[in-house]
């Protein structure tokens, strides 16, 4: 039994922020040079009184209504997020009992961000390929909103928060329908994207520092765009090594969708031509772990996904954390 990627879903708040509203936050930006420097036009942020979990939820309701599978079938729920609703319990164990699965499953959150996908992706297949899962639910979900300077434009332009939920299943192949895979970790990089907001480790604070060791996430954009064009097109020619395939085999290539600019400045870096490269973020923002498979999704609504193509699928951000993999795309996904 091999996995294999079988539907995937999203959901996003009904909040809409527009260009507008961000650009009264600052002096001398307009709607127009936010969409020029993001690609973003509009993003959707959760309630007061909504968490990850719900978003993740309702991802998952849509795919049970799609019929991809019954709730009966799930043998392993995996919820990766950087919001959980509490420090304990683990919020898959919530998302399981509201969502009526049975008891008799695996249940687990892990912490990732923007590279979480692909680890998702990893660990259900191990499950499933290991023989001690059939069917694993892969949720993703982020409340990235709720730690946001009001003021601070550099974020409020880019995060927008959703959940997704992805369907893998085993079946009979003749061989691996999805890998191989490389991870990294670069832990240097760690204060360039952090929070420290009801953390254990405490740090010394001045009113110099207030910003980036306070309350809100603080995001250094010039070193996380450093570090991307700097991993990213390694990382994507080292998994093409390791597969043995050229990158004119791969027919689309889906990154995490940080913003439109880190975007084409590795499509350009890599050669990548613009029919086997997806930007999917102008109507949802940055999602973090959510951008990759709701930009499978969107490949689907426009058709570009299709039965017998190769996918690279590329994560990357917080942490440092990056992790790449292929997918051969064998059955329609919902």
């Amino acid at each position: 039994m091999y996995a294999t990627l079988s539907a995937v879903e999203f959901h996003i708040p009904s909040n809409r922020v527009g260009n507008d509203e961000v650009a009264a936050l600052a002096v001398n930006w307009s709607p127009q040079k936010i969409l020029d420097k993001t690609g973003i036009s509009e993003r959707y942020v959760a309630a007061a009184d909504e968490c990850s979990s719900d978003l993740a939820f309702r991802a998952a309701e849509k795919l049970f209504a799609s019929e991809s599978c019954l709730r009966s079938e799930i043998d392993f729920l995996i919820f990766c997020t950087q919001s959980p609703d509490y420090l304990l319990p683990t919020t898959a164990c919530l998302l399981q009992d509201r969502l009526k699965l049975r008891t008799a499953i695996g249940a687990l959150d892990f912490n990732l961000g923007c590279s979480g996908y692909i680890y998702g992706l990893g660990l259900a297949q191990g499950l499933i390929e290991t023989g001690q899962a059939r069917n694993v639910l892969l949720l993703t979900g982020e409340t990235y909103s709720k730690f946001l300077r009001e003021d601070d434009l550099s974020v409020r332009s880019l995060f927008g928060d959703a959940g997704s939920a992805t369907l893998l299943r085993g079946i009979p192949a003749e061989g691996p329908l999805i890998g191989p895979y490389l991870y990294g970790t670069d832990g240097q990089g760690a204060e360039n994207l952090i929070l420290r907001r009801n953390s254990l480790r405490k740090a010394i604070e001045t009113d110099a520092t207030a910003t980036k060791r306070g309350e809100y996430l603080y995001m250094d954009g010039p070193e996380i765009f450093s570090f991307a064009l700097e991993t990213v097109p390694r990382a994507v020619n080292e998994l093409l090594a390791r597969a043995q395939l050229q990158q004119e085999e791969v027919d689309l290539f889906i990154f995490h969708q940080a913003n439109e600019y880190m975007l084409s400045r590795l499509q350009s870096k890599l050669q990548i031509p613009d029919e086997r490269f997806v930007v999917a973020m102008r109507n949802v923002g940055n999602t973090v772990s959510s951008t990759i498979p709701i930009a499978i999704h969107s490949c689907l609504a426009e058709g570009r996904l299709k039965p017998g193509m190769k996918i690279m699928l590329v994560g990357f951000g917080v942490g440092y954390s990056w992790g790449a993999t292929l997918v051969r795309y064998t059955s329609p996904l919902s």
